[in-house]
């Protein structure tokens, strides 16, 4: 194996490893404050220290993990003021995405969130959590990206991901499952109907669900949130 494979082997082993140890932060495989200890890692992804470490090294440049004094990396625990912070940016970002979508939106792009979303439904009504993650994040990316603004695309993305870490409270709940479902749908005929008010309105709204759930869930670890 030359040089060059071996950095492209490296590189995809490490972007796997970081898909795989984000779904389980976000579904709660890996909870808050858990330990990422490497040789742990490095047997269970049958690869060298160093992959481990840049896996691990991604996930804390988005914001899902942290060093601790003596303990090493950590799934990160985020407290409600950081939430708060967090939530009201994309609140402000995915609205102003929202607002610069241009309408009527044509039909190869409603037609690609449609198809997202069919993915997204399947997923939610076959209980595959896995999945419902990543169509998730296809279907706000997609929608997003219409914006025509990529460096505010990118700015909403990352910002989603710093919170993935919270989003295990709801991510296998139907209720909550059923709620974004729905939602989803929803701004795909708003944006059928040329309905932007309804379209901003939907994207403002449909964080809250994910914010209350984490508040409800830590306000005992805490005494004011």
């Amino acid at each position: 194996m030359n040089d060059t494979t071996a950095r492209k082997t490296s590189t995809d082993q490490v972007r796997e490893i970081v898909k795989v140890l984000e779904e389980q932060i976000v579904l709660g495989w890996l909870m808050p404050r858990q330990r990422l200890v490497e040789e742990k890692l490095t047997a269970q992804f049958s690869c060298k220290k160093h992959v481990v470490r840049e896996a691990i090294f991604e996930l804390e440049r988005a914001g899902l993990v942290e060093h601790v004094p003596n303990k090493g990396a950590t799934v990160r625990f985020l407290c409600p003021q950081e939430v708060r912070q967090i939530y009201s940016v994309r609140e402000a970002l995915e609205m102003l995405a929202a607002e610069q979508i241009p309408l009527p939106a044509s039909d190869e792009f409603i037609a690609e969130l449609t198809e997202i979303q069919i993915t997204h439904t399947e997923a939610v009504e076959g209980r595959n959590y896995p999945a419902v993650f990543r169509a998730n994040m296809a279907f706000h990316q997609c929608l997003f990206a219409a914006c025509g603004n990529p460096y505010l695309a990118e700015m909403i993305s990352n910002a989603a991901h710093k919170v993935h870490g919270v989003r295990f409270y709801t991510s296998t709940s139907e209720p909550h499952l059923i709620r974004a479902r729905d939602e989803h749908w929803a701004m795909i005929r708003a944006l059928e109907s040329n309905d932007r008010e309804s379209l901003v309105n939907l994207c403002r709204t449909h964080l809250g669900p994910g914010c209350d759930a984490y508040m409800n869930a830590v306000k005992g670890l805490f005494r004011a949130v």
